[in-house]
C-alpha cells in the first residue's frame, strides 16, 4: 500500500513559484537576475490598512475569528459588491478565506464528484486545474487565440459544454494574459450559460481595480442578473490593495453553496487572520484614492514593456487591457539556436536559455495551457523592466 496518496499524481507544483524560487537562488548564488515572475505588487500596503492592523492589535483583536469572516468585513464586503458593482447580497452570503486560493479551492471541495467538468479557458493561472483535480473533478481546457487577445468566444464556449459540466471558471482581467472582457464580449458568454441551467459560474475578480485607458469593468451576475442563482463572485485585496501577504480573500454567493464552503473551512482552517481581517475592513471601507495613482504607473509600465518587446526580433507581444502582465509569443524563435548553443523546440527551453544566458526570469506559456508564449509581470520599477528588456531583446538578437 502506498503511504502518499493516489491525489498527488493528478497535480504537479506551480511553475510561478518555481521561477522565483529559481531566481532568488541565484540570486544568492551571486548571478544578476532580474525576476519578472512572480505576481506581485512591488507597492507596500497603504499607511492607513497599516494603521488599522496596528490598532486591531492595540485593541486585543487576536481571538480566533468567526469562520466565514468577522461580521465588520463581512457587512464590507456586502457595501462593496453594492457600489462597485451594483450586486446585493446579504451578509450570510459573504465568506472570508485565507486567500483567494482558498475561497475557489473551498467551492471545489463543497461541488465536485468524480466525473463533474471544470471548464477553463487557456491561457489560465497554474493553480486552477491542479485545484480541480485534487476536488476530484476534471478540468475542460478551452485554448483562446492570440487574435482575439487571448478573450474565449460564446462558440467555443457553447462547444465545451456537456451534460458533465458543472463550473465555467471565468478570470477577468486574466492572469497570465492580462485580457479582460467588456460587457458586451460579457455578455455574449452569460447568454450561452443560460442555456445550460445545469453550469454554475465560477468568476475570479482578483484584478478588478487594474484596468487600463477608458476600459469598465463588469462582472457576470452584474451583466446578466438572471445568473444571480448561480454566480460564486470571487475577489480579494492582495492585489488592487498591496496586500498579498495578508491573506484575505472574500466571495458572495448563493446561500446553500456559502454554507457548504463554510462548513468544510471549519474543518479545514477556520477563521481568517484577524488582524488581517480588520486591515481588509480600512481596505474596502477607507480611502481609495490610490488605486488610480497605482493603476497609471502601471499602466505606463505596461506600455514600456510592450513596446520594447515588440521590438525584440522573434517577439509579439499584444497590449492587454487589464492586470500586470504581458503574454508574449516566442513562437518566431522556436527553431533557434540559442548563443548557448541550443536548439530552443519549446517555449520552456526559452525561458530557461533566457534565464542562464541574460538573467531574466520568466514563467514559459505552456505551464499556463497555452504557448508558445511566456509570462512576463512589470510589478516592478521601470528601471528594472527597461534592463529586463533589453536583455531580452540582446537574447533574441543573438539566436539564429
Amino acid at each position: 500500500m502506498a503511504f502518499l496518496a493516489d491525489a498527488l499524481s493528478r497535480v504537479k507544483p506551480s511553475a510561478t513559484i518555481a521561477v522565483a524560487q529559481k531566481a532568488r537562488e541565484l540570486k544568492a548564488s551571486g548571478r544578476d537576475v532580474i525576476g519578472l515572475g512572480a505576481g506581485e505588487p512591488d507597492f507596500d500596503t497603504p499607511d492607513n490598512i497599516k494603521q488599522a492592523a496596528i490598532d486591531a492589535i492595540n485593541r486585543g483583536e487576536t481571538k480566533y475569528t468567526p469562520i466565514s469572516g468577522i461580521p465588520e468585513l463581512r457587512k464590507a464586503i456586502v457595501e462593496k459588491y453594492k457600489r462597485e458593482n451594483g450586486l446585493e447580497y446579504k451578509p450570510e452570503q459573504t465568506i472570508v478565506g485565507t486567500g483567494g486560493k482558498q475561497i475557489l479551492f473551498n467551492a471545489f471541495m463543497a461541488t465536485l464528484n468524480a466525473g463533474d467538468e471544470v471548464i477553463i479557458p487557456a491561457p489560465y493561472w497554474v493553480s486552477y486545474p491542479e485545484m480541480v483535480a485534487l476536488c476530484g473533478g476534471t478540468p475542460i481546457f478551452v485554448a483562446t487565440k492570440q487574435e482575439n487577445n487571448f478573450k474565449l468566444t460564446a462558440e467555443d464556449l457553447e462547444k465545451a459544454i456537456t451534460p458533465k459540466t458543472k463550473w465555467f471558471l471565468f478570470n477577468s482581467p486574466s492572469n497570465p494574459s492580462g485580457a479582460a472582457y467588456t460587457h458586451d464580449e460579457l455578455k455574449a458568454l452569460t447568454d450561452v450559460l443560460l442555456r445550460h441551467e445545469q453550469v454554475w459560474v465560477l468568476t475570479d475578480d482578483m484584478y478588478e481595480h487594474l484596468t487600463y485607458g477608458d476600459f469598465k469593468f463588469a462582472t457576470p451576475a452584474e451583466v446578466e442578473p438572471k445568473l444571480y442563482d448561480r454566480t460564486l463572485t470571487m475577489n480579494g485585496v492582495s492585489k488592487a490593495y498591496a496586500m498579498t501577504g495578508w491573506r484575505i480573500g472574500y466571495a458572495a454567493g448563493p446561500l446553500p453553496l456559502i454554507k457548504a464552503m463554510d462548513m468544510i473551512q471549519g474543518q479545514q482552517t477556520s477563521g481568517a487572520c484577524s488582524v488581517a481581517q480588520w486591515a481588509a475592513v480600512e481596505a474596502l471601507n477607507g480611502t481609495q484614492a490610490f488605486i488610480p495613482e497605482n493603476k497609471k504607473i502601471f499602466e505606463g509600465r505596461r506600455d514600456l514593456v510592450v513596446s520594447m518587446l515588440n521590438q525584440a526580433k522573434g517577439i509579439v507581444c499584444p497590449s492587454p487591457e487589464g492586470a500586470f502582465y504581458v503574454y508574449p509569443s516566442c513562437a518566431g524563435l522556436m527553431g533557434k539556436t540559442a548563443p548557448s548553443g541550443k536548439v530552443m523546440e519549446t517555449d520552456e527551453d526559452f525561458v530557461t536559455e533566457l534565464l542562464e544566458t541574460e538573467g531574466v526570469a520568466v514563467v514559459h506559456g505552456s505551464a499556463f495551457g497555452l504557448g508558445p508564449n511566456f509570462r512576463i509581470s512589470y510589478a516592478t520599477s521601470e528601471e528594472q523592466l527597461e534592463e529586463a528588456c533589453k536583455r531580452i531583446q540582446r537574447f533574441c538578437a543573438a539566436c539564429k
